[in-house]
């Protein structure tokens, strides 16, 4: 007895319209306003009989806008916006009193160290005591020079890409260009690293350059390849799909060496010809003695406090990334990334600007690395709150799994610790160097 298959091959080219393809067969087909007749499946094949189809072409969705249905179609999404702006206007209005605090304190401080006819000035505290010591070069400058030139570089490639991502270049359904453009980005932003770092290291004192390019180079991007080609190890075992193929990888230490190693070494040339950074005031000879501190003005305090306030801008999108990443949902709301992203930044400067001033009142004048750690803490929270997704979250069984999700997660949080402490750090050398640059010193 012939199958349905075989009738359908035997009269596929037959003259006769034995077997008719009818569009309104199933129920979600049906066209209530039209009929449409009969059609061989041969003629519609073949391109014999083809009626236009009732689906029209929609011209007036843009292109960034493609993904909108899926934004109102999904459940609770209503709540999920409701959240991130509250968070997003929290985070303006703290924002908002920092800056007027700051503002109003400082003129104060400013016309009070100015007064020509002050005869006790130097009777009283605060941080124009510290003048001659602000600017003392930090110890392990080495090392805090590297790390902020990583963190540049990492904050030029991260800004791109979700500028980018933003504009609906980078499309949510393909899940590997986000990850793409960051790498080709990453690869070519060799030269600013090398530049930021030298330049800084030049003014720190530093005489060992070639130390410097080569950790530069080759230090926290190192320490990054380590973990993921560990992971990937550990996926070659398992025999796991998701490992990536010995190709790619020999192909990603040709981009690391022959692409952004000597974009850094061009980097670092162009940062040691420059003269280093000129000081407001000068910096004495024996370093001042630095009073007995309080509690909240001693560093270790001062650095748990400063991570609070960046991450309480993230954690909602946090969450949502952490699924896109773990639980296989689609991340399309780059709009508001990029706005939590330049909040993320303004919140960091502010509360490491805030904090360096309340320890320069207290006359402890050792910022250059409290500044990086303040705001670099806020990765110690975000490592936190995914051990917190890992345990209540996800259902992840086996000890190799277990590796993977928390090598991945050192990946995260030692980038972010980079990005952050870099934006801490450089608005509170644009900060001190304002400060002292406008009060009359004698």
């Amino acid at each position: 007895m012939p199958t349905l298959i075989q009738l359908f091959v035997n009269r596929l080219d037959s003259v006769e319209s034995v077997l008719p393809y009818e569009y309104d067969v199933f129920d979600f087909c049906k066209d209530d306003n039209e009929r449409r007749p009969s059609e061989n499946l041969g003629q519609v094949l073949f391109g014999e009989r083809i009626e236009t189809s009732p689906y029209k072409e929609n011209n007036d969705i843009k292109w960034a806008s493609r993904w909108d249905y899926i934004l109102v179609s999904m459940p609770h999404t209503n709540i999920q916006w409701f959240s991130i702006m509250n968070s997003l206007v929290i985070v303006l209005f703290l924002s908002g009193m920092v800056a007027m605090i700051m503002l109003r304190t400082l003129h104060k401080d400013i016309a009070r160290y100015n007064q020509v006819d002050q005869e006790d000035a130097q009777e009283e505290s605060g941080w124009k005591q510290v003048h001659g010591d602000v600017f003392r070069p930090p110890r392990k400058g080495m090392l805090l020079s590297v790390f902020l030139g990583q963190g540049t570089q990492i904050f030029i490639m991260t800004f791109i890409t979700l500028f980018l991502a933003c504009l609906g270049f980078l499309s949510p359904a393909n899940r590997g260009a986000l990850m793409t453009c960051s790498v080709v980005l990453w690869v070519l932003l060799g030269t600013p690293a090398g530049y930021v770092s030298a330049r800084l290291y030049k003014t720190f004192g530093g005489e060992k350059w070639k130390t410097n390019v080569l950790l530069t180079a080759l230090l926290c991007p190192g320490i990054v390849f380590a973990d993921f080609f560990l992971m990937n190890l550990i996926l070659w075992v398992e025999g796991s799909s998701a490992a990536i193929p010995f190709g790619t990888l020999v192909a990603i230490l040709a981009l690391w060496f022959g692409i952004s190693v000597p974009l850094t070494f061009v980097g670092a040339y162009f940062g040691f010809k420059k003269p280093a950074i000129e000081q407001p005031v000068r910096t004495n000879q024996i370093p001042r003695q630095i009073p007995e501190q309080s509690f909240f003005t001693k560093p270790v305090p001062g650095i748990v406090m400063g991570g609070i306030l960046p991450f309480g801008c993230i954690f909602i999108q946090l969450f949502f990334i952490l699924n896109s990443i773990w639980s296989h949902q689609m991340y399309y709301m780059f709009g508001f990334l990029f706005l939590v992203f330049i909040i993320l930044l303004i919140t960091c400067s502010e509360a490491t600007i805030l904090l360096c001033y309340f320890h320069l009142c207290a006359e402890d004048y050792h910022w250059w690395w409290r500044s990086f750690l303040t705001s670099g803490f806020t990765a110690v929270y975000l490592f936190v709150y995914a051990v917190h997704y890992f345990f209540s979250k996800l259902q992840i069984v086996g000890a190799a799994s277990t590796i993977l999700y928390f090598g991945y997660t050192s990946i995260m949080v030692l980038i972010f610790f980079l990005f952050t402490g870099t934006i801490g750090f450089f608005a509170c050398f644009w900060f001190v160097n304002k400060i002292y640059s406008v009060v009359k010193v004698d």
